[in-house]
């Protein structure tokens, strides 16, 4: 129970930074919003933003898988990146876009999830800015 609290907790946490990041991004274009995406990620996962931000998508994965996530997080990790795909795309910034893409799918392949299932607590936001 209380690590089904914890895990909880940190999601809510990622998705009140990573909605607040993507509007920015998107409503606002502000270039620093998608910055704040990948730190989000990053201390979900946590790592390093300068190290998380560079990493193949082969070797973001396998840190991953060795640090025990599930495929629930592993959902909101891949999303938040495909989606900041998108944004990197929107902006022009295209070899930014195909790493981030390149690592959502390396994700969706290795912990089987489907990048066009929106996690629940996103749904909102994600029709809100994409939809």
């Amino acid at each position: 129970m209380l690590q089904r609290d914890y895990l909880l907790d940190i999601i809510i946490r990622f998705v009140e930074m990573l909605s607040r990041a993507l509007r920015a991004a998107v409503l606002e274009k502000d270039g620093e919003a998608c910055a704040e995406v990948e730190r989000a990620v990053a201390e979900l996962l946590e790592l390093d933003p300068d190290t998380a931000s560079i990493l193949a998508p082969q070797s973001l994965v396998q840190l991953m898988a060795l640090s025990g996530m599930g495929e629930g997080l592993a959902a909101y990790v891949g999303y938040a990146l495909d989606r900041v795909a998108d944004v990197y795309e929107d902006r022009g910034e295209d070899a930014l876009a195909g790493l981030r893409r390149a690592q959502a799918e390396a994700i969706a392949d290795q912990f089987g999830c489907d990048l066009s299932h929106v996690p629940e607590e996103l749904d909102a936001i994600d029709r809100e800015l994409f939809g």
